[in-house]
Order: C-alpha cells, then structure tokens, then sequence
C-alpha cells in the first residue's frame, strides 16, 4: 500500500493508519479521504490485521476540512459538490462500518470533520487537551455527512445543541455526552490504545464482525420485536457451529488460549 497522505504501521495484529499532514493540522481534503476509503478498504481485506487504529501526526487529530480544498468547493456546481460530498459519505460509512474494531487516537484539534471521524469509530481515547467543535454553522455549513455519526455518538438532544451553538467541547465535555469513550493524559495515551487494542484482538476475528454486524441490526431494534428476536437465535445458531466458535469454546475447557491469540 502506496499513500501521500497516510502512513501505515503495524504491530502484531493491530495496523495504526496515520493521517500524515501534520503542516495542516491533518486537516481533510479529496487526497486524504480517498486514501483513507482505500486503506479501510485494504485493511479489512487483510486477515493478518485484526484492530485499526485511526491517529495523527503532529499537533492534531484532525482540524476538519482543508483551506485550499474549501475554498475550490466553493467554486463548484452543485454537482461537483454532490460527488464530492459522496466521496466524503462513502469515507465515513467505510470505516463506521469496518468489520473490524477501529479506535480513534485522538489529541490537540479534532475539529468539524475531525469530531466525526471521531463519531465512526468504534472507540475514541482521548488526551485531557483534545479539543471538538460541529464548526459549520459558523461558515454558512450544515455538518451534514457527519451529523449521523455524531448525533448516534451523543444522542439527538446533545446534537441539537452542538449542531446549531458550534460551541468548542472539550475533552471532559466530550467523555460526558459520549462523544469519547475515555480521557488520558497525553503520556498515557500512547499505552491505553495499545491496552484497547490488545483487548479488542483477544476475540476471534470472525466473531468481531459478527458482534459488528449484530450491532448494526440492533441500533435500532426493539425487545418487543418478535421478528428480531428470532434473528438473534438464528445467529447465535449459526456461529456455535462455526470452526472458530469450536475452537474458542474448546480452549475454553482446556483452559488454553483460543488459536487465534497464538498466532503472531
């Protein structure tokens, strides 16, 4: 894999996908989102990749959307801006929908399109520093391709607010409506998304994209759903009989670790 704009690492079964503008604060423009819809595309291919972690060089996460790029896009036809637009969903829901973990390694600004890509992993660690905003109110915007991501992330009466204020949220703000899952001091981040990462990659590979996929059917499903209830038995039907449920529940009586963690 060849990026401009990314840097892939790996270390055991964990790839860290770096977003590698550091002189723009990692900000987003239609090089960057390209290559990070090919990397999640690659990523998930890889059966030697079992977590994703999503990080940036320098200062910042991501400070949202790139100057030059803006400026261009104010100067296209609708259509021009619907593919761009397109592109840019296509991007979100690639990684929102990743069938493996992704967790989010954020500090400095994770701004406007920042704050989203925090929204579509699966778990967002924190810095005590991070800071968010939904800033597009302020420039004429609406966080539109986002806004699902980061209205499932802290509920509908959270986004009200953040949608239309474009206040700053800091990042005991953020732990509190959810946008993050945890925040740590900046010399303990490093350590902590390897600790998630470590524990994400202890379940069977074929079984996190099936909680995944169960997640999905679940958003928004009810325990008064016959219909769903029944697809959740048929589930877990199904993969008891699968080679790695085997596996996983013999190594359990052996009381052994499971083939999978074996593997280096």
């Amino acid at each position: 894999m060849s990026y401009t704009t990314l840097e892939i690492e790996r270390a055991g079964h964990v790839a860290t996908v770096w977003m590698n503008r550091p002189e723009l604060h990692n900000a987003m423009n239609e090089v960057l989102i390209a290559e990070l819809t090919r990397a999640f595309v690659e990523l998930n291919e890889d059966a030697g990749v079992r977590v994703i972690v999503l990080a940036g060089r320098g200062k910042s996460f991501s400070a949202g959307a790139d100057l030059d790029w803006m400026r261009r896009a104010a100067g296209y036809s609708e259509a021009q801006n619907l593919d761009d637009a397109h592109k840019l969903a296509a991007m979100l829901k690639g990684i929102y929908r990743s069938k493996k973990p992704v967790i989010a390694r954020i500090h400095g600004a994770a701004m406007a399109g920042g704050t989203g890509l925090t929204a579509v992993c699966d778990v967002a660690i924190a810095t005590d520093a991070a800071k968010f905003a939904l800033t597009e109110v302020r420039l004429g915007l609406i966080p539109a391709t986002i806004g699902p991501y980061v209205a499932d992330a802290i509920g509908w009466r959270q986004a009200r607010r953040y949608f239309l204020s474009a206040e700053r949220i800091d990042a005991a703000n953020a732990l509190k409506i959810g946008l993050v899952h945890e925040v740590v001091a900046a010399d303990e981040l490093d350590a902590r998304v390897t600790e998630v990462a470590g524990e994400f990659a202890k379940g069977g590979p074929k079984a996190l994209a099936a909680a995944k996929d169960l997640l999905g059917l679940l958003r928004d499903g009810s325990p008064l759903d016959d219909v769903l209830l029944d697809d959740t038995a048929q589930r877990i039907a199904a993969i008891r009989v699968s080679d790695e449920a085997r596996e996983g529940l013999a190594s359990f009586f052996d009381k052994r670790p499971p083939a999978w963690q074996q593997e280096q």
